[in-house]
């Protein structure tokens, strides 16, 4: 199953993201024509940890590296699906949100890495909805309360049932001591516009809401009495199917297993391979340029598959990130490399650019710019390092860009026979990968000087050296072979011995710069705040909510407000 019970060196449970739907225990996908359904069915006995049961729909990271699973294969896999109905298997229960018992007993770095995940889940669910064409369709019959009605709020359309007892609720505040941890918060009033007081109301009572009201005070969208509630799904999803943008025909693409090789000392990917330092608290990050230019027309690209470079690429990296992540919570710092032949990765970027409105280009593009968006969200320091034989070109450049600092080598190092090292610019880093606020990592960077920005356009497609790079802003700094090994040296250890706390928190500060979003909020605002109160007594001491929870006994609160 996904999130598998193994062991990594020292003991530690090793947590895997990588699934399809033979293995899943919690979800059935089913695909009739351009309706997809995703149905939950939680295995209460299927926890990814030992402690807890998954009742009443609840779910743990497991049940959600399912979903996020489904969701990458009905983009990938079912070009022609334009409509995803979500429900229940359950009698009278969608989904009772993230299970209280799982959370009340897991570290402080889980809980937050699973909200992360989740939350990367569900704006994956709306990235496809905005981008691939595929609405979402939520039917919530009984209890959608806490996770459960935030993984509505990801979808595009709720359905009610008007049954008297069907209800939808926000209610970690009076419960648990805590926010809905998956965005809820923030849809409710960006997405959904409810009003402010009724939202106060709303995340503040237990029951949640039902029927009318619900729809009057937006919270859903229509309601249907069971008698009528199938009809009006397939009414829903035949309008939405009609309106739909989507135009994939043809056989999709099989995300076929990500081959990797997990040591004690790292993982070993295709084109991707992570080395850890777990003494220096550091995992570097290697990326390898294809051997070959790409095939230029698309139907050799659709006979290459998951194997075409750029989409076997972004697999490996997203799958490498969320190993770091969840399996290695003690690394400090990722540093990315890469080495090959830059003209092959801007071949690539060429067939991306030149068959954009192809479903298959349009989905691997959307993929990298979610695979980026993960790195920038990810509590690591994140450096670059541009050396002889790199190709940090077009797609690949924005690790340079996304990194809170860059080192370019000028020139060569003796007894290197490689060739200096170049960024070189393409159409790809000026539009398509943009973070979670809305701009993109050059935007952000060149935020003083709108012209700064005009000025690195204008030299896409030429090989940039260190100090070119340098005097265009594209690298923190360029170095000589002279000061490389102890400037690389002295930063390492500096960083490594300040607080991971106080790091985590510049860090999200300083990278994402300028306007807010819905999506920025929910990673920055919202987050930042549930991680300080997964903190507090109040929520996770011996006496708080959420260790209280179901014991009968009441939660004490220190009452101080901070």
């Amino acid at each position: 199953m996904a999130g598998e019970d193994r062991r990594l060196a020292g003991g530690a449970t090793f947590i895997d993201f990588q699934t399809e739907p033979s293995r899943y225990r919690h979800w059935k996908l089913a695909v009739d024509g351009e309706v997809a359904t995703l149905t939950m069915d939680v295995d209460e006995n299927g926890g990814l940890h030992e402690g807890y049961l998954l009742k009443l729909n609840s779910y743990d990271l497991g049940v959600d590296i399912e979903l996020a699973d489904a969701v990458q294969r009905l983009r990938f896999e079912h070009p022609q699906v334009k409509v995803v109905v979500l429900r229940s298997a359950k009698n009278r229960v969608f989904c009772a949100g993230a299970n209280i018992r799982m959370l009340a007993g897991s570290t402080h770095a889980h809980k937050v890495n699973f909200c992360k995940f989740t939350n990367e889940t569900r704006n994956g669910m709306e990235d496809s909805s905005e981008n691939s064409g595929q609405r979402f369709i939520t039917v919530v019959n009984g209890s959608a309360a806490g996770g459960g009605y935030e993984l509505a709020l990801a979808t595009d359309h709720i359905i009610l049932a008007d049954d008297g007892s069907s209800a939808v609720a926000l209610p970690e505040v009076p419960l648990l001591a805590v926010l809905p941890g998956t965005g809820g918060l923030t849809r409710v009033v960006d997405k959904r516009k409810v009003r402010r007081d009724h939202a106060d109301f709303f995340c503040t009572i237990e029951e949640g809401v039902k029927g009318k009201r619900a729809v009057a005070w937006r919270l859903v969208d229509e309601i249907a009495p069971n008698s009528k509630l199938e009809g009006k799904i397939a009414e829903r999803a035949k309008e939405f199917a009609a309106g739909s943008k989507r135009n994939g025909d043809g056989k999709g693409v099989a995300l076929t297993p990500i081959e990797r090789i997990i040591g004690g000392a790292g993982l070993r990917y295709g084109f991707v391979s992570v080395d850890i330092d777990r003494t220096a608290r550091i995992a570097t990050v290697s990326i390898k340029a294809p051997e070959a230019a790409p095939p230029a027309a698309i139907d050799a690209v659709l006979a290459q598959g998951a194997a075409f470079w750029p989409l076997q690429v972004a697999r490996e990296l997203d799958d490498a990130i969320l190993h770091l992540r969840a399996n290695e919570p003690e690394t400090a710092m990722l540093v990315f490399k890469s080495h090959g032949d830059a003209a092959h990765v801007l071949a690539c970027d060429a067939v991306l650019e030149a068959n954009k409105s192809h479903w298959l280009v349009n989905e691997i593009r959307h993929y990298w710019k979610r695979v980026l968006k993960r790195i920038d969200v990810t509590s690591r320091t994140l450096v670059t390092l541009v050396e002889p034989g790199s190709c940090f070109a077009g797609t690949l450049a924005e690790l340079v860009f996304a990194a809170d600092r860059s080192y370019m080598l000028i020139g060569t190092r003796q007894g290197d026979n490689r060739p200096p090292p170049a960024i070189e610019l393409s159409t790809m880093n000026f539009g398509p990968y943009p973070m979670s606020h809305g701009l993109t990592r050059l935007q952000a960077r060149f935020q003083a000087d709108p012209a700064d920005l005009e000025r690195a356009r204008a030299r896409i497609g030429d090989a940039l050296d260190a100090e070119a790079a340098e005097a265009l802003g594209l690298v923190t700094f360029a170095l000589d072979d002279i000061d490389w090994d102890d400037e690389i040296r002295v930063f390492f250890e500096e960083r490594a011995s300040f607080s991971p706390d106080s790091l985590t928190g510049m860090e999200a500060n300083l990278r994402f710069v300028g306007p807010e979003t819905m999506e920025s909020k929910i990673f920055a605002r919202l987050t930042a705040w549930q991680n300080w109160i997964f903190q507090r007594p109040n929520a996770v001491g011996e006496e708080g909510a959420l260790r209280r929870y179901g014991s009968g006994q009441k939660p004490k609160f220190d009452m101080t407000r901070v």
